[in-house]
This record gives structure tokens, C-alpha cells and sequence, in this order.
């Protein structure tokens, strides 16, 4: 690696992205303790909390940036990396001498150690176990996967995964879960290790326990950046390496493979029961299809049981038959499962019966449930290309009428205009739907009608005044309304605007007080529009007069020049 820099301020940009790189340029002033060593620059930034930063070249010419902030974390270059690229280039001038340095300290370093004896090296390394607790147990973990004795190694690594010391409250929190899932890491480290050094029959045995501890634990983990779910599937692929290197009896593996696919506290891996084959067996692999198979038929409703029958009859290439029956031996109440029976079917190139299924998941939808989504538009499809856009229609007009909403009556419409029926008798029905879904009733603050909304995306503003006039619509309907009218009907969006006013006199607090302002800007302007602007004044007027002990409203129309 050569000592002069391989980056420049743009390459900090395009590794950021505008928004990061901005806002590192913000935190220059919180670097600290920047070293820049032979082969990585490290430092610490002062955010929300002290950030480790480590920047590297690589010897391609790129650069690499790790921090231990949330966000950098998820592998971004963050803006804490921005801010320690752009102090080390306002130095770039000194980075040859300090590199230098740093390789002549590393240099002097490893002389220096090397001249002493053992027994000087061993007091060394004793002064910092004493000192160093993380240290101390790294080497304790060491020696136990490097000696005979497993129960040992054992204690060291289900240790690794206790939650315990980092659950102030029974639970890992968010602020906890990295340092746990550093700690937890190690447990990966050393089944490897065991592994490696000769004793994988023992790391078989220990990594079956840990998978099973931190099943057990890993729902009350909040593992939002996922670091616990990498160490859970290290923890599996340690234990297949283990499994490959060790053979253990196939029947027996097979066995407690099974078992811990089926048990519910074990989702935290995504162990493959097909990734074993070869540690398995034919003896390994007729045995795991017998315990599936029957654990299927026992509960054919349970996910486990039916995710494993599903993913043996695929690996093995059985017919879609086969994968139907699964299906069909648990339908969702939505008809999602219809609609995965479905796809299978036309996958295996079985069209006709495809659509069939799915016609009736359409059917057999529980009404309080309502057809999945995705069934409707794969039926509704289907019934398009086959030129059949009576059917599509019927399938949302049918729909509207079990479950009102916006959404149903747009679907409806755009099937309708498809087949040239919406202008008449089909958007009048539709509406009739809408409006009988809803109760009138004058000055309703909430419980919006669909059928203002309805009207409103009709851009059919007339009959949505009207609707709203007879008691069909909520406080957001009247000023979306109202808005929308704002420059034809000046007078009309006027009297919406007073009227919501007035309840707010009665009102505090800021999110009152600048709602208030909203609206008195738009009866401004509808006074402006009709000429009337003194008439507004004389109105504000006597507001402020009647508000002006609420100091926090005065300042607030203030600010929007009221």
C-alpha cells in the first residue's frame, strides 16, 4: 500500500450519498483520537454517542468505512466516516511522515517483543488479563476449545449466550443488543475452533445446545440491525461444518433435526434440513422424511409442519399434486392459501385448474376476513386476458358491497370503465352502496364517509358539497373540500373555513394554535378573492382581541403575518 491517500472529498460524496456527506461536514469539530496507522485510519466521533470509526484502503484503490453507530452498522458509509475521511484529506500534506511513524512504532513493537524471553512475555500478557476483562475472556475461551476438557469449552460457550447480564428489565434492549451480539459472536468462534482443532464429535454436541439457548432467548432480543440473527446462523453453519467433519450417527442427526425444526422457539435459525444431505445420508435423510411426514399428517395446520412437508416433496420433485394436498389440508380463511395452490397449478403449466382454485378462495373467503388482495387481482387478471370484463366488474361490484372503502370503489370503477359500464347505472349503484354504508350526521369531527371521498376522487365536487351538506362528512372532508373549491366557490369555502375556526377558540396548545393560522390564511384569501379584505381585517380584529391573553397564539399569527 502506498502512503500517499487513495481518496478524495468525492469519493467520500458518492460513498455517503448527498444527505450523509452534508451532514458529516456538520461533526469535523467531533473527531478525536484520529491515528492513522500504516494500513487503517481510526478515530473517535462525538454524536448521540462516542462512535468508533475505522477507514481503509483497499488495495484496488478503494476505500472502506466501519462505524459502530446504528447506522453504520447496517454497512453504510455514514456520515461519522464522512467527517474522519475529511479531517485526515484537510492533513492529507502529513499523512506520509505520520504513516511512517506508525510503521517504524510497529516495527520497533514486534523487535521489541520479540527480544523478550518467555517468562517476560507471560508476565506481560498476565499485567493485561488483569487489567483487560474482554481479554482475559477471549484467551479463557481459547484455552477451553484448545484442552480436553469439553464440559469446560461447554460452560464457556452457552455462557457467551446468556441474556442475563445485559436484560435489565427481562429484556435485551436495542442500546444492549449490539454488545450482546458481540459477545454472543465468540460462541461462533469457538465451535469453529473446536471444530478445526480435531474435536468436531464435541462441537456437534455443544452447538445442538446452543442453538437451542438462543432460541430460547432470541424473541426477548430486540434485534432491529439483525446482528443476533447473523449469530444465530453462524451458530448453524458451525454446526453443520461440525456435522461434516464429525459424521455423527445419520439416523440420530436426522432426529433431532426434525425435532428442532419443528419446535416453534427455534425460528431464529434458517437451517436447511436439504443442506445435511450429505452428512445425513440415504439411512439420515429416509429417516428425516419419515418423522416429517408423519409430524405433517399428525397437524397438518401447524406452520412447521406444513413449511417442512412443502419444502421435502419440492426438493424431492414430487408431482403438484402432492404439494395441493398440503395446501389443502389447512385453506386460510382469506383464501391466500387458495391463491398459493393457484400459482403452483399454473407454474406446472395446469392453467384452468389455477383459476379454478382461485375462483373458489374467492368464494370461500370468511366475510369477516375478506378475499386476500392478491387472489382478487389474480383472478380479476386472468378474467381480463380471457376478455371476460363483465366478470372482473361483478368481482369488484361485489366486493364494494362486502367492504366499503375508496379503494374497493376506485377498483370497481377502473374495471367498469374497462368494459365501458361505469357512466350510468354502475357508478350510481355504487354509490348507493356508499351511502347506505353511512350515517348522516351535521358537524361530525370524525368518521369520514366514503362517499364524500368517493365523490372528491370523481372530481364530481357538486355532489360532494351536497353530500357533505347532508351530514356525510367529517372536518377533513369539509376542508379538503373546501380547498378544492377555494378559487370558484370563494364564498362557499369561506363559510367551511369560519365554521372550523370557531371551535378553536375554545382550544390550546401549539399544534391548535398553528392550525388556527392555517385556516385564517386560507379565509384571507378567499376574502381576497371576493374583494372583501377589509371585511377579514374587521374579523381578525375582533379575534385577537378575544385570544390575546393566549400570548403563545398572538406570537404564532405573528409569524404567518396575521
Amino acid at each position: 500500500m502506498t502512503h500517499a491517500l487513495g481518496f478524495a472529498e468525492k469519493d467520500l460524496r458518492r460513498m455517503a450519498g448527498a444527505r450523509s456527506f452534508e451532514r458529516g461536514v456538520g461533526y469535523l469539530s467531533a473527531v478525536s483520537r484520529l491515528e492513522i496507522g500504516d494500513e487503517t485510519i481510526t478515530a473517535t466521533v462525538d454524536g448521540t454517542d462516542a462512535y468508533e470509526v475505522e477507514l481503509a484502503e483497499r488495495e484496488d484503490g478503494g476505500l472502506t468505512g466501519w462505524c459502530d453507530c446504528p447506522y453504520g452498522r447496517e454497512g453504510n458509509f455514514c456520515k461519522h466516516c464522512v467527517a474522519v475521511g475529511l479531517t485526515v484529506l484537510r492533513q492529507a500534506e502529513s499523512v506520509p511522515r505520520q504513516r511512517a511513524a506508525a510503521a517504524s512504532r510497529t516495527r520497533l513493537l514486534d523487535t521489541w517483543l520479540e527480544s523478550r524471553t518467555r517468562e517476560e512475555l507471560l508476565v506481560l500478557v498476565r499485567e493485561q488479563l488483569s487489567e483487560d476483562r474482554d481479554l482475559r475472556r477471549r484467551l479463557e475461551l481459547r484455552a477451553a476449545t484448545a484442552g480436553e476438557d469439553t464440559g469446560i469449552a461447554r460452560e464457556r460457550i452457552l455462557s457467551l449466550l446468556d441474556t442475563r447480564p445485559f436484560a435489565r428489565y427481562g429484556y435485551v434492549e436495542y442500546a444492549d443488543a449490539h454488545a450482546y451480539g458481540q459477545q454472543a459472536a465468540e460462541a461462533v468462534t469457538a465451535l469453529r475452533a473446536m471444530t478445526s482443532s480435531g474435536r468436531s464429535a464435541d462441537a456437534v454436541k455443544v452447538a445442538r445446545e446452543a442453538l437451542q439457548a438462543l432460541g430460547r432467548t432470541y424473541g426477548e432480543i430486540d434485534d432491529s440491525d439483525g446482528l443476533i440473527g447473523e449469530v444465530a446462523t453462524g451458530l448453524a453453519e458451525a454446526h453443520l461444518e461440525a456435522c461434516l467433519s464429525a459424521r455423527p450417527d445419520p439416523v440420530e442427526t436426522a432426529e433431532w433435526l426434525v425435532h428442532h425444526l419443528l419446535d416453534e422457539e427455534n425460528d431464529a435459525t434458517d437451517i436447511d434440513l436439504f443442506d445435511y444431505r450429505e452428512a445425513l445420508g440415504e439411512p439420515g435423510m429416509i429417516r428425516a422424511r419419515e418423522l416429517v411426514v408423519a409430524a405433517w399428517r399428525a397437524n397438518p395446520k401447524g406452520w412447521p409442519e406444513k413449511f417442512l412437508m412443502e419444502r421435502l416433496l419440492k426438493a424431492d420433485g414430487s408431482s403438484v399434486d402432492a404439494l395441493v394436498a398440503v395446501h389443502a389440508a389447512d385453506l386460510a380463511p382469506n383464501g391466500h392459501t387458495h391463491l398459493v395452490i393457484a400459482k403452483e397449478l399454473e407454474a406446472a403449466g395446469r392453467a384452468a385448474e389455477a383459476l379454478k382454485w382461485a375462483e373458489r378462495g374467492l368464494r370461500e373467503a370468511e366475510s369477516d376476513w375478506g378475499p386476500d388482495d392478491e387472489l382478487v387481482t389474480f383472478v380479476c387478471e386472468r378474467y381480463a386476458r380471457a376478455d371476460r370484463l363483465a366478470g372482473v366488474v361483478a368481482i369488484r361490484r361485489d366486493l364494494l358491497q362486502a367492504r366499503p372503502s375508496l379503494a374497493a370503489y376506485q377498483h370497481l370503477r377502473t374495471a367498469a370503465r374497462a368494459a365501458n359500464a361505469w357512466e350510468g347505472s354502475e357508478r350510481a349503484g355504487a354509490l348507493e352502496v356508499l351511502k347506505a354504508a353511512a350515517q348522516p350526521k351535521d358537524g361530525r369531527w370524525y368518521g369520514a364517509s366514503v362517499l364524500v371521498d368517493a365523490l372528491m376522487d370523481d372530481a364530481d365536487l357538486e355532489a360532494a358539497w351536497q353530500a357533505a351538506a347532508d351530514g356525510y362528512a367529517d372536518q377533513r372532508q369539509w376542508l379538503a373540500l373546501a380547498d378544492r373549491i377555494r378559487d370558484k366557490k370563494p364564498a362557499d369555502a369561506l363559510t367551511v373555513y369560519l365554521c372550523w375556526i370557531e371551535p378553536l377558540r375554545k382550544q390550546t396548545g401549539d399544534s391548535t394554535y398553528e392550525r388556527m393560522a392555517e385556516l385564517l390564511l386560507n379565509a384571507r384569501s378567499c376574502h381576497r378573492t371576493l374583494g372583501t379584505e377589509a371585511e377579514f381585517a374587521t374579523y381578525l380584529a375582533s379575534l385577537r382581541a378575544d385570544q390575546k391573553r393566549k400570548r403563545k397564539l398572538m406570537a404564532t399569527l405573528d409569524l404567518h403575518g396575521l
